[in-house]
């Protein structure tokens, strides 16, 4: 279930009494500071909430009758069930706000690499890691309305070529081509700079679906050149998964977490991150492009893949950003007891640094 933090989804918790809700928000509270089952006594202790711990006991119990709380197999406690955190996150979390000093540090981090994109990307990912204590996550922005810079094509043995795209923004696309005529470096000069004058400043999504018309008539050339470009158009201007940046950080910040001190969770997980167009689909399933918001994906099991049904539960804070005019995710991955309002600050404050951050480079 992915959860919006732009506004609350009504009914998860309707039908609660306001004890009921409160009782809720302070068990989640409390699990996720200590990691283990929540009683009804420790929850007197931790919060001043003005009720007996029998009446504290017999409210739990209600709420393990809903099916927001559920007890484990060595402790008379209870954990919050998947539900319980959705309902959490929708409805009972405190606001989420990135603290004025975090929000200095981050702009000063990010401002010194605003006219290098991967270090942007790179070093946002270290941050968020740091400051959340989980996995960052940073997928490069998707390129299909990305602006065609300049294409450079490259001799770099006999009879293969480099093909470089500039996007603008400052994302470089290459691949490598085999071509079977004879280079001439004069004539593949003269026809780059034909080429640019026919796709510089149009979007790789329109050099994808009209090249053929634009560029069809210069592929008289006796290279071969512009024929493999129409040939190949489909790779040199696509926007597949396998294309794009993951980058991570923070992993000994999961696998320090209780629930991955297990040989096997800790292997699903590895194992989950180095599928990267997985990741890429579970972190941008669903987020809204504009929204600005983060949105939270909770009680993904990696065993969704994996076949493992002991596997732990993850869930995803994702948030878009953008470059330009492109549109990339930034988010963590963290275990379902996570601290879902600090991640949500941090996600949302980070996407909107980087978006600035970039923005203020262009109009420098």
């Amino acid at each position: 279930m992915t959860l919006s933090t732009s506004s609350n989804l009504s009914g998860l918790t309707r039908g609660l009494t306001p004890r009921q809700r409160n009782v809720l928000r302070m068990v989640v509270k409390l699990f996720v500071e200590t990691a283990g089952p929540v009683g009804s006594r420790a929850l007197k202790e931790r919060f001043d909430l003005g009720w007996s711990t029998a009446t504290i006991r017999n409210t739990m119990s209600e709420l393990e009758g809903r099916g927001f709380l559920m007890h484990t197999h060595t402790s008379s406690g209870r954990v919050p069930t998947d539900l319980g955190y959705r309902a959490f996150v929708a409805e009972l979390m405190d606001a989420a706000v990135l603290e004025e000093r975090e929000r200095v540090y981050l702009q000063a981090e990010l401002s010194a690499l605003q006219e290098d994109t991967e270090a942007l990307i790179k070093e946002s990912s270290r941050l968020l890691a740091q400051l959340a204590q989980l996995l960052g996550v940073v997928l490069s922005p998707r390129l299909n309305n990305g602006i065609l810079q300049r294409l450079d094509i490259v001799p770099v043995s006999s009879g293969r070529l480099l093909f470089v795209v500039s996007v603008e923004g400052g994302y470089i696309r290459t691949i490598v081509l085999q071509v079977g005529s004879e280079l001439k470096p004069d004539q593949l000069g003269r026809l780059v700079s034909l080429l640019n004058e026919r796709l510089a400043g149009l979007t790789l999504d329109e050099i994808r679906r009209t090249c053929i018309p634009r560029i069809r008539d210069l592929a008289s050339d006796d290279m071969g050149i512009v024929q493999l470009i129409l040939n190949r158009s489909a790779d040199l201007f696509s926007d597949e998964p396998d294309r794009r940046t993951v980058q991570f950080d923070g992993t000994p910040f999961m696998l320090s977490q209780p629930e991955f001190s297990g040989a096997g969770n800790a292997r699903n997980l590895i194992s989950l991150l180095d599928d990267r167009s997985h990741v890429i689909r579970l972190m941008e399933d669903e987020v809204e492009p504009l929204s600005g918001k983060a949105h939270v994906k909770i009680g993904y099991r990696p065993e969704d893949r994996a076949g493992d049904e002991e596997s732990t539960a993850i869930s995803i804070v994702a948030a878009p950003y953008l470059v330009s005019n492109l549109r990339g995710t930034i988010g963590v991955i963290g275990p379902t007891r996570m601290n879902y309002a600090r991640a949500v600050a941090l996600v949302e404050g980070m996407a909107t640094l980087m978006s600035l951050s970039h923005s203020r480079s262009h109009l420098a």
